[in-house]
């Protein structure tokens, strides 16, 4: 086995801004693990809420090169499980490594992956086109530009019901609410009133991560579902989040890559907690290992390659919303810009 890693600069089409974040470019690090001829490519991006560098992400792939390439690759469970001890505490670097594994396992064995679990991709959602916050005119102008069924509306200003309003007026597609921690439980209550009326189909996040006190009274009087994002990091958050969201937005990259992500799912299911899948604007290499999840997820957000304009790869294709799955074995991707 051997380790390689590059860092990329994606350049995004349009300033990406959320509630706690803005950005013109999304850096990335692509990891590959080499075995058997074979390459199995994986993808974690740069996060300055979760306070993660990609030389955060480097040191500790650097740190433990010496046990990931010994580690024997028989079971791709085994070597993932041998391997999660030596990234406690890094998530982001852990999820590359996770994902480049999964790719590799299925090029090696001719499958992709979601064969592999033997998964039935008949049906499988929507995915949403994200419309960052940004002047009303030119939201609009992104929503005519680009027609979808499905939109998630960022929001955490002080003019978000006007915001949704106005937009509604010039589309009918299904609006999903995305406040990023910027609301209060009183505004949640009264925003979510109004959505209902204006074909919201749910509010993600709209609380600090830590108030669950708030969130509780949002629960108790939600008129709308709620779906947790930053309350949902890793595995030990599923349970936590039942009784006060209605649902988890997970995130390869948060938990730590696939393997962790399933467990997460059937977790959440087991809980009756609907489950989405949502990006960190990856380029096609991590949207494509957020793929093979699809017919496990109620929602997906994997717009990431949508929103960039110079994509290092190519995976799933996507037609007024629908996601058609890549034909290549592994998570379904193929590298086009050289990076080693």
């Amino acid at each position: 086995m051997k380790l390689y890693y590059k860092a990329f600069d994606l350049h995004l089409y349009d300033t990406f801004k959320i509630a706690h974040d803005e950005r013109d470019v999304q850096q990335t690090l692509i990891v590959g693990l080499e075995h058997q001829g074979r390459m199995g490519f994986g993808e974690a991006t740069a996060s300055k809420y979760y306070q993660r560098p990609i030389s955060s992400i480097i040191e500790i792939l650097e740190k433990n090169r010496h046990h990931i390439e010994k580690t024997p690759f028989e079971s791709l469970e085994l070597f993932i499980e041998d391997l999660q001890s030596f990234f406690q505490g890094n998530n982001f670097a852990l999820c590359a490594l996770d994902v480049a594994a999964h790719d590799l396992y299925g090029k090696i064995n001719g499958v992709p992956i979601h064969q592999y679990w033997g998964l039935d991709t008949s049906r499988i959602p929507l995915t949403n086109y994200t419309i960052g916050i940004d002047e009303l005119s030119k939201m609009e102008s992104k929503i005519k530009a680009f027609p979808w069924p499905v939109y998630k509306i960022k929001l955490g200003t002080d003019d978000d019901l006007s915001i949704v309003q106005a937009l509604r007026k010039i589309t009918d597609a299904v609006f999903r609410v995305d406040a990023n921690c910027a609301w209060t439980a009183a505004q949640t209550i009264e925003y979510a009133k109004s959505f209902k009326e204006l074909g919201v189909e749910f509010i993600e996040q709209p609380l600090a991560a830590g108030d669950w006190e708030g969130m509780a009274e949002v629960y108790k009087h939600s008129t709308l579902p709620f779906m947790a994002d930053e309350s949902c990091i890793e595995m030990t958050d599923v349970a936590r989040c039942k009784d006060y969201f209605h649902g988890v937005n997970i995130k390869l990259m948060k938990c730590g890559g696939l393997s962790v992500a399933r467990k997460m799912i059937a977790q959440a299911q087991s809980l009756g907690l609907k489950v989405m899948v949502g990006c960190m604007t990856e380029s096609s290499v991590g949207i494509s290992a957020i793929s093979q999840l699809l017919p496990l997820l109620d929602y997906v957000d994997m717009d990431g390659p949508l929103l960039i304009r110079d994509d290092i790869a190519s995976g799933p294709r996507y037609h007024k919303g629908k996601v058609m799955l890549s034909s290549e074995n592994g998570i379904g991707v193929v590298m086009h810009t050289p990076w080693m």
